[in-house]
C-alpha cells in the first residue's frame, strides 16, 4: 500500500467523521408536521419501492458511483426494487450491463474531496438502462402519484431528505395529488458553509417550486499521535498555563523522537535485506521528522512553552519480527492514526498558523504511514503463520488502546483553535479505519 492508497482512505475516513456532528447538533422543531411522514429508506438510502412508472419495469436500483480525484473507486447500489434481468434473456449479460453503465452525468451530486453522483438503472427484458438526469427521471416515472416519487423528485433537484428525523425530512400528498416536503441542502462544517432546511411543493407533473427556507447551521473554520522509538523514555510534563502550548511542546517531543525512530528503523531493514527503496523512505522520513519537529517548536513558542528534549535508549538491533510487530502497532495503527488527525487538524483548526503547519505535516505524515503498510507487506511475506497471527493480535490491541486514548475529550480550546477531533469524531474516524484498513489485514 502507498501513500496514496492511505489517503484515499483518510478521506474517506474524514467524510466518516462529519456525520456525528450534522446529524446531532441543531434544535429545529419549529415546524408543524401535521399529516407528514417521513420518507420510506433502506439502510440510510431513499427506497425505490412504491413507484409507479410511466413504463413497468423488472428491477429498480438507485445507485451511487463514488471518485476521488476524478477516478471511480466503486459503483454501488445503494436501493433496489424488483428484480433486475428477470426477464432478460441472457441474466449474466444483463447483470454485467447493470454494474457497467457508469454513466457520465447524474442527477445528485456531492463532492467533499470524495464525489457521490446517484442515478436510477433499470431493466425491463433485455433493456438496460440509466436515468441519470432529472429529465430522464421525471420521463421514468411519468406522473408523479406516490409520496416516494415527490421524494425521489426532491432528492433528485439536489436536496436531501433524513430518514429519521420529521424536521428534516418529511412528505405529505396534499387534496390537489400535489406534494409537500421537507428536505435539507448543503452542510456546515468550513467557513462559508451552511445547512438549509427548506419547504418543497412537488406536482403531479414533477415540478418543484420553494416555498421557504430556513438556516438552521452555519459552518466556521473549525469544521500527534505518532510512531514512537523503542527506548524513549518518559519526559518531564511541560510547565506551561497555555493548554496550546503544552499540547504543541508534546508533540515537538515526539517529532523529534521520531527521528530516532526511523534512523533505527533504516537501520534495521538494511540489517534483514529489505530493498534500498524502503531504505531510503525511511530515511527520508527521518529528514520530514526534523522540519516537523522544528514546525511544533515554532508552534510552542508561541503560545510560551518549550519541548523537552528526547531521552532515547541505546538498544541492539531487533529481529525482524520485532521490528515487525513494533512497525504494526507504531507505524500501521498510532502513526497511520496520527496522519489521520494531521489532516483533520489542517483542516478544522480555527488558527491559520496552525492549520497552514499542519497541512504541510499531514502531507508528510501520509507517506509516512504509506511506508509503515509497505514495510508490513514485506516484512509478513517473510514471517511464519503463528508471527503473522501475533502481529494482527497486537495490531489490533493498538487499535483497542488507542480507541481508549482517544474517548478522553481534550481541552476545548485543543479542539476549536487546534482542530483535535472531539472523542466522538475520533471514533468515527476510528470506525472508517477499522472498517476500509485495520479489518482487512
Amino acid at each position: 500500500m502507498d501513500s496514496s492508497s492511505v489517503y484515499r482512505r483518510f478521506l474517506k475516513a474524514l467524510c466518516a467523521s462529519l456525520v456525528t456532528p450534522l446529524v446531532l447538533t441543531g434544535c429545529d422543531n419549529d415546524l408543524d408536521l401535521t399529516g407528514y411522514a417521513p420518507p420510506s429508506c433502506e439502510g440510510g438510502g431513499l427506497a425505490v419501492s412504491g413507484l409507479t412508472p410511466a413504463t413497468p419495469v423488472d428491477g429498480v436500483q438507485l445507485r451511487v458511483t463514488t471518485a476521488i480525484g476524478g477516478e471511480v473507486e466503486q459503483d454501488r447500489v445503494v436501493t433496489s426494487s424488483g428484480t433486475v434481468c428477470a426477464t432478460a434473456s441472457n441474466p449474466p449479460v444483463c447483470q454485467s450491463a447493470v454494474e457497467n453503465l457508469g454513466p457520465q452525468s447524474s442527477f445528485h451530486k456531492v463532492c467533499h474531496d470524495i464525489c457521490s453522483a446517484y442515478y436510477v438503472a433499470t431493466t425491463r427484458g433485455d433493456d438496460v438502462t440509466a436515468h441519470a438526469s432529472l429529465e430522464a427521471l421525471r420521463t421514468f416515472l411519468g406522473t408523479v402519484d406516490t409520496t416516494q416519487e415527490a421524494a425521489l423528485i426532491a432528492f433528485a433537484e439536489g436536496y436531501d431528505l433524513a430518514c429519521d428525523n420529521l424536521q428534516r425530512g418529511a412528505i405529505r400528498m396534499n387534496a390537489d395529488g400535489g406534494f409537500s416536503i421537507v428536505a435539507t441542502r448543503g452542510f456546515a462544517c468550513g467557513k462559508g458553509t451552511e445547512l438549509t432546511r427548506f419547504e418543497l411543493e412537488v406536482s403531479s407533473s414533477g415540478a418543484l417550486k420553494e416555498v421557504s427556507s430556513k438556516v438552521l447551521e452555519r459552518g466556521n473554520d473549525n469544521c500527534a499521535i505518532g510512531r514512537r522509538p523503542v527506548g524513549l523514555r518518559r519526559a518531564e510534563e511541560v510547565a506551561c498555563a497555555d493548554a496550546l502550548g503544552r499540547h504543541f511542546a508534546a508533540a515537538a517531543h515526539l517529532e523529534a523522537a521520531s527521528i530516532n525512530a526511523f534512523l533505527r528503523l533504516r537501520e534495521e531493514l538494511a540489517l534483514h535485506g529489505a530493498d534500498a527503496t524502503l531504505q531510503d523512505a525511511a530515511l527520508r522520513s527521518a529528514c520530514e521528522e526534523v522540519q516537523h519537529t522544528e514546525v511544533s517548536t515554532r508552534l510552542a513558542g508561541r503560545f510560551g512553552a518549550s519541548p523537552p528534549r528526547p531521552g532515547v535508549e541505546a538498544l541492539p538491533l531487533r529481529s525482524l519480527f520485532e521490528v515487525a510487530l513494533d512497525n504494526a502497532v507504531e507505524g500501521c495503527v498510532r502513526e497511520t492514526f496520527g496522519a489521520l488527525v494531521a489532516h483533520h487538524q489542517a483542516a478544522n483548526a480555527r488558527d491559520e498558523g496552525i492549520r497552514q503547519a499542519m497541512a504541510r505535516i499531514a502531507e508528510d505524515e501520509t507517506r509516512h504511514a504509506g511506508l509503515s503498510w509497505a514495510i508490513d507487506r514485506w516484512a509478513q511475506a517473510q514471517l511464519s503463520d503463528s508471527e503473522r497471527a501475533l502481529l494482527r493480535e497486537a495490531r489490533d490491541k493498538a487499535v483497542a488502546a488507542l480507541r481508549e486514548e482517544m474517548a478522553h475529550p481534550p481541552e476545548a480550546v485543543l479542539i476549536e483553535e487546534a482542530g483535535l477531533p472531539a472523542p466522538e469524531v475520533a471514533s468515527a474516524m476510528m470506525d472508517s479505519l477499522t472498517q476500509d484498513l485495520w479489518a482487512c489485514r
